[in-house]
């Protein structure tokens, strides 16, 4: 009797220390915990997508194309190195949907939002796991300010996100297919392309699985605008959605009503730099005839206004960047570096980071002791973390290009350019993705990794083990500048 007891007393407390151990985990550093399942969602979708009857010939991918591809997906960047609409077959596209579907979501708001589905209750589990998908840095040092989503808000926000992919995607699909029907596909593959199309804009993910791609599209202004509108939703994230709809909606408390720094900055600096890149593409690209010389005005401003959206992390091209001139390529990589918003489906280092330098340096230009926005103070940390953003991106953006220069021996504006696409999860291609040896294909796939998972997230994960001094040294200023 006394050893059944004890038997029935290990197996009841190994899976309560189990569960007390992950639970554990996710308090502690829910960023390592999001890079833990992010990377073992990335092998799991490399193994299906190199099973035979994922190819419609019936053969294997190579190991480096099939992680490439999963890698791809997962972090909705939309660079490939086969034909997509001649490679995959009818389960591999799905697989690839469904891969993008859930990198754009993020993997811990979806975790939470299966939690609250099967248990019918938000613990503190799941809005841990969804607040570091909308902000990494609340677990550092020094990021104990106002939040633009707070814990309390956590319910609401996995709401607007499943309610936003489901209402977005439908009504884009709704748009989108019958403007395909009258370009001569069938229903069904209408419909199938129409949601596919829906999901990589919302997502900004840029896979297209329809041969050709949107370059038969070029000039048809309804389904740009619509592909644009889709990414512009996708690429401001979801918590501006959230903001947007509580402000729209009137719900929720006076304050929530009421949009706040993280959206205003969010919005402002979204369309300012799609304004800025708008003119600055149309104004490069005006005189060259392999791309906007031979259109008129409105068509070169169509075509001009639809690519300067696309670098917020799209990448649903109409134009070969090969063709473009290496000005406006250059202009091209500063957008696609900078990216969309922050906790939304675009990459780059976020528009919100680059506005906290731009305030930064318009305050130490007036003499201001502290950065202040739309009536708040932003605090010196947030700056600090900024430029570490920053740093840590122009690093990786450099060390991938030097290493696939030396590999490649091909032309720097080419690669800059497909890495930072890379980076950025931009999907926009110079074709240099196609012509890598496999080193080179997952070179560029931890550079996809790094630019999704982010540079915050990892410091995050890092910082989790890190120790606080206990003393200071005296300070003396270096020279800069």
């Amino acid at each position: 009797m006394a050893l059944r007891a004890q038997t029935a007393t290990r197996r009841s407390q190994t899976p309560l220390s189990q569960k007390s151990w992950l639970h554990a985990m996710i308090q502690a550093s829910p960023a390592r915990y999001a890079l833990l399942i992010f990377s073992g969602l990335i092998l799991v979708w490399t193994a299906l997508l190199s099973l035979p009857f994922a190819t419609r010939t019936g053969t294997v991918t190579p190991l480096a194309d099939a992680f490439f591809a999963a890698v791809s997906a997962i972090c909705v960047t939309g660079l490939t190195t086969v034909d997509m609409a001649a490679h995959w077959s009818m389960f591999g596209d799905l697989v690839i949907l469904i891969g993008l579907q859930i990198g754009g979501i993020g993997v811990l708001t979806l975790a939470s939002i299966l939690g609250v589905t099967v248990t019918r209750r938000l613990g503190l589990r799941q809005r841990l796991l969804a607040a570091s998908d909308t902000n990494p840095a609340r677990t550092v040092r020094g990021a104990s300010e106002s939040q633009a989503v707070g814990l309390g808000e956590i319910g609401g926000l996995l709401a607007a996100v499943a309610l936003s992919l489901l209402v977005i995607e439908g009504a884009l699909t709704l748009l989108i297919t019958p403007r395909l029907l009258a370009a001569g596909y069938d229903f069904w593959h209408a419909l199938w392309f129409g949601f596919y199309l829906s999901a990589s804009s919302f997502t900004n993910t840029g896979f297209v699985p329809m041969a050709g791609g949107i370059e038969p599209f070029a000039t048809d202004a309804y389904l740009l605008i619509v592909l644009a509108i889709g990414v512009f939703l996708g690429s401001i994230g979801f918590p501006v959605i959230f903001a947007l709809y509580r402000t729209v909606t009137g719900r929720g408390t006076h304050k929530t009503r009421r949009l706040g720094l993280h959206a205003k900055l969010t919005l402002t600096t979204t369309i300012a730099f799609v304004i800025l890149g708008w003119i600055a593409i149309a104004a490069l690209e005006a005189d060259n005839t392999g791309t906007f010389g031979e259109q008129n005005f409105w068509q070169t401003m169509l075509s001009a206004g639809y690519t300067s959206v696309m670098t917020r992390s799209g990448g649903l091209g109409t134009i070969d960047p090969v063709d473009m001139n290496g000005s406006t390529l250059l202009v091209m990589d500063m957008l696609m570096f900078v990216g969309g918003g922050s906790a939304s489906t675009a990459g780059g280092i976020k528009v919100t980071t680059i506005a906290v330098l731009f305030l930064a340096a318009y305050a130490e230009a007036r003499g201001y002791q502290n950065m202040q926005a739309f009536g708040r103070s932003i605090p010196v940390e947030v700056l600090r973390l900024s430029v570490s953003i920053v740093i840590w991106g122009a690093t990786i953006v450099a060390a991938a290009t030097i290493t696939l220069l030396h590999m490649t021996k091909l032309p720097l504006d080419h690669v800059l350019f497909e890495v930072i696409s890379a980076f950025g999860t931009c999907g926009l291609s110079t074709g240099v993705s196609e012509s890598l040896p496999d080193a080179g294909k997952y070179v560029l796939a931890a550079t996809m990794w790094a630019g999704r998972v982010g540079t915050v997230t990892l410091a995050a994960a890092v910082a989790a083990t890190s120790r606080r001094r206990m003393f200071r040294f005296p300070e003396e200023r270096p020279i800069v500048g």
